[in-house]
């Protein structure tokens, strides 16, 4: 499903929000304090994770793995997302994206389905970053059989490893908000398992794709 017409989101205040949430998540990855890694737990009802990992391929091939676009091979390694689809192709780095994920936590999570403004920015260091936040877009209501979950800023950075052409750093920030009455405990420990998950898969589909 792509948007057109009236139902498309206008380019120049797509551009100035995509701009704003990289702004931000550049910010969270220059000044790391106030998050919790992974493993520790969550604020609230909105988890504020940050993962960081050491992954054996080059940023290439790391970034084809997890890359928000149309056909993406995510959505063939990532056990948390059934779909991935572009609502409304903005410019060759900005976009509307609907993704969906499957029931967790021995289905105390419900499936859930996301729509999200994501800009992808290089820099020149090499580095490459994906930067999402949730919008509303007219022709993409609630998926049937899935809750609306909304990501607050968030992205994550594939960065070069100086000296290590065949190793990527990747770091990840999360702040999900899954919607819903759900037990704090289920979203406490959901979190930190998906994270882990998601390092490990990502590893053994770089070196399946590209080894």
């Amino acid at each position: 499903m792509v948007a057109r017409g009236s139902d498309a989101m206008e380019p120049a205040r797509a551009t100035q929000m995509g701009e704003a949430v990289a702004e931000k998540v550049l910010q969270y990855r220059q000044d790391e304090s106030g998050w919790k890694i992974c493993r520790e737990g969550a604020w609230g009802e909105v988890g504020w994770y940050r993962g960081e990992g050491i992954l054996n391929g080059t940023p290439d091939n790391v970034w084809d793995c997890i890359k928000p676009v149309a056909g993406t091979l995510r959505d063939k390694w990532d056990e948390n997302v059934t779909s991935f689809e572009i609502i409304q192709s903005i410019t060759d780095t900005l976009c509307i994206s609907r993704t969906t994920t499957p029931s967790a936590a021995m289905k105390l999570i419900s499936p859930r389905d996301f729509v999200d403004l994501v800009l992808v920015r290089k820099y020149e260091d090499g580095a490459i970053s994906s930067n999402a936040v949730n919008v509303e877009h007219p022709s993409c209501p609630p998926k049937p059989g899935h809750v609306r979950g909304f990501n607050h800023p968030c992205g994550c950075f594939c960065e070069p490893l100086p000296g290590a052409p065949d190793q990527t750093r990747l770091v990840t920030f999360f702040q999900t908000d899954l919607s819903g009455l759900l037990p704090q405990g289920a979203v406490d420990s959901f979190f930190p398992r998906s994270m882990a998950a998601f390092y490990a898969n990502l590893q053994k589909a770089v070196t399946r794709f590209y080894h």
